[in-house]
């Protein structure tokens, strides 16, 4: 059987077994057999206890039994497909894909943005993590004229709007981000090291908006206010994992978040213009006001413009 038909079988069982919070094996075939993929088939247990294990070896999910409640399966580690873990967003992204793949003939009506692989560097990268093999790394920053070369260990990868950043440790710099986009040139070195044992991906990342993690500002309650349709777009996709509603009022919402206000943390509250107010603290408040006045006095300036 050809893979992306067994990636269709494994994405439909997984979402059928969250979905129910605990089904029968026959109630389950039975729901199978109203699909396409069964070829008018019943879900044999062998055939369901293959497909299981390889979703176990492959995405990490475990699908258990309950005995006691009338042998029902379920997902042993749901926590796995509600955060931003590699299994949701390869179950997610499969689904998409398999979903477009059925639907060629519509290609034309439906519009993708560019996410960049980060091709032949990103896969070095994960083949360096995986072997725990230094790189050599030929970066150049922004705004920088010329590039710097580092020997670096690669830690964890992220992809954040749209780009993929590299978590990386040099003997100088300690741990910092680079942006697989700005790198030149990288060679995976023979060079063995040693993870910190207490480096956590999900923890290094927990008090930042995205990326920024080294300008030196410390976590803060924030609250904001959002107005009009912004309270429910901030519902639908919060900005930050702490993130707590308060209180709803005529036309606005205040949330909470406690995270570091970086740049690119204010650069999101800028993008929402007008929609989304900071309330607290009055120092994030007032910076975010002296940028839009910054703004506002470019426009005013009206600069000339070259043909």
């Amino acid at each position: 059987m050809k893979s992306p038909e067994l990636f269709k079988k494994y994405i439909w069982l997984v979402n059928s077994i969250y979905r129910s919070r605990g089904i029968s094996l026959s109630d389950l075939s039975n729901r199978w057999m109203r699909t396409e993929m069964s070829g008018g088939m019943p879900l044999s247990r062998s055939t369901f206890n293959r497909h299981k294990d390889a979703i176990e070896d492959m995405f990490g999910i475990i699908i258990d039994c309950d005995m006691d409640d009338d042998y029902k399966y379920y997902i042993g580690n749901p926590e796995v497909l509600r955060e931003n873990t590699v299994q949701n967003w390869m179950l997610t992204t499969l689904s998409v894909s398999s979903l477009i793949s059925e639907s060629m003939s519509l290609q034309r009506r439906i519009v993708l943005e560019n996410v960049p692989s980060g091709g032949h560097t990103l896969r070095q990268i994960i083949q360096a993590m995986k072997a725990n093999r230094l790189l050599s790394v030929t970066y150049r920053r922004y705004g920088t004229s010329s590039s710097k070369t580092f020997t670096v260990a690669a830690y964890c990868v992220k992809l954040f709007h749209q780009r993929w950043y590299m978590v990386a440790k040099s003997e100088k710099r300690g741990l910092a981000v680079f942006s697989l986009d700005r790198i030149e040139s990288l060679s995976l070195l023979t060079e063995k090291f040693v993870i910190d044992e207490h480096f956590d991906a999900t923890s290094f990342f927990s008090e930042c908006f995205g990326v920024v993690v080294g300008d030196g500002s410390q976590p803060v309650r924030i609250l904001l206010r959002a107005y009009g349709n912004e309270s429910n777009y901030m519902r639908d996709l919060p900005i930050h994992p702490s993130q707590r509603e308060l209180t709803t009022d005529d036309g606005h919402t205040d949330f909470e978040l406690t995270l570091r206000p970086t740049s690119d943390f204010k650069a999101h509250l800028l993008s929402r213009g007008e929609w989304i107010q900071v309330l607290e603290p009055q120092s994030l408040a007032d910076e975010i006001v002296e940028w839009h006045q910054k703004a506002i006095d470019r426009y005013l300036k009206k600069p000339q413009t070259t043909m």
